[in-house]
């Protein structure tokens, strides 16, 4: 990252978690062979990344109390499977399936449209926790400088699953519908034939059935439970609610939108605020290994976000395995090297560069260089635009 301001780096905070969770924050290198080395040394389980502090973190100690503050910050988000628990059948805690992963897939279409539509931000990097969850790290220069009220506010704009495990009806709509609500139901729409009616089955048990007609207004519940006596079928069940849903519109002075909040309710992105709300706030750094999983938290793609796979991400062992692999003309690169034995340093170096690029890890590997590089590009571009403003002065 040639292209940030001189002591980005340096004053970036690591975590390391080791063996028994113990936690070692505010560490901080000068260089990426110093991060590797203590990489190595430490070995540790799990890497979380932290802010941009006034200071080297690792010297937090030595300052002067009070000058030592976290100035900028990847505005965060943090969207994870059990949060969802009250409105998926196939799994619960940290258990998912590909029936699940659907919700991860909405979170990402609703969050990223409106992060860019209605915030205006461009680099957004989607990321794969490794186990239940995905990350997402906004790094436009505008979001890293955001303070904790400006953070907690979009973090707030984008939350509409309010309440705990005791609030029932967890969706209220009011007149009129925000458009960014309404650009949510559409993508939600999308998935919910299939993802809910069929998948997660939420209308075709007794128990899941209570469940829906728990968030519709009584004397509608009442009529359904009637109508779904003769009707099993869960998408002509829908259609009957749906139908409930626009007679109530049409006579009501206001609201009942409630097949649109039950929609909102099964389907919609269930946020992690305070993750994002914090400058201060760990996350887990992209491409670690999930202690539990030994899955890589990969960058996800939205090119290709409707066939990305959980399960089928590269994992450590898998990574390994491909690295013992003999490689192709390994004997003509030995002649080579022995060539240049004064540049042994650099064919080393070369290699390790190399070297993931025989692994699963490649593509996911250029896809984050292809991120980097969008970015550099803007960053140069926003110099360009200054200097230019300069010399019309």
């Amino acid at each position: 990252m040639e292209h940030v301001q001189k002591n980005y780096f340096q004053n970036r905070e690591f975590s390391f978690t080791l063996k028994d969770d113990i936690y070692v924050r505010y560490q901080s290198f000068t260089t990426q062979n110093e991060l590797e080395k203590e990489m190595q040394k430490m070995n540790p389980y799990k890497i979380d990344i932290g802010a941009i502090y006034s200071h080297r973190p690792n010297q937090h100690n030595t300052v002067k109390s009070g000058t030592f503050q976290a100035l900028e910050k990847e505005l965060v988000f943090d969207i994870d499977m059990t949060d969802y628990d009250d409105v998926r059948s196939c799994c619960s805690a940290a258990d998912i399936c590909c029936k699940c992963w659907t919700l991860m897939t909405i979170a990402i279409r609703i969050l990223d449209r409106a992060l860019r539509e209605d915030f205006g931000f461009q680099h957004l990097l989607w990321v794969y926790s490794g186990r239940r969850g995905v990350h997402c790290w906004v790094c436009d220069e505008a979001a890293r400088k955001l303070s904790v009220a400006a953070r907690s506010a979009v973090a707030e704009y984008l939350s509409l699953v309010k309440g705990g495990e005791e609030t029932v009806k967890k969706v209220v709509l009011t007149d009129p519908i925000h458009p960014f609500i309404r650009e949510s139901l559409a993508v939600v729409e999308r998935y919910f034939p299939k993802y809910a009616l069929q998948e997660q089955d939420i209308l075709s048990h007794r128990e899941s059935v209570d469940k829906v007609l728990s968030l519709v207004p009584e004397d509608v519940r009442k009529e359904l439970q009637q109508d779904f006596q003769n009707e099993k079928k869960p998408e002509t069940r829908w259609k009957l609610l749906r139908d409930q849903a626009t007679k109530k519109q049409a006579t009501a002075k206001k609201g009942q939108y409630f097949e649109k909040e039950v929609m909102l309710q099964y389907c919609y992105p269930r946020l992690d605020v305070n993750v994002s709300k914090g400058v201060n706030h760990l996350l887990k750094s992209p491409f670690s290994v999930h202690p539990k999983t030994g899955r890589i938290s990969v960058p996800i793609n939205l090119k290709e976000l409707d066939v990305f796979d959980p399960f089928a991400v590269p994992t450590i062992s898998l990574i390994c395995e491909e690295l013992d692999r003999p490689r192709a003309g390994e004997d003509e690169e030995k002649s080579e090297e022995s060539k240049d034995k004064e540049n042994e340093k650099d064919a080393a170096e070369r290699r390790k560069i190399r070297d993931y690029k025989r692994t699963s890890l490649a593509k996911y590997v250029k896809y984050f260089d292809q991120f980097l590089d969008a970015m550099a590009r803007s960053w140069k571009g926003e110099l360009l635009r200054k200097s230019d403003l300069q010399k019309e002065f």
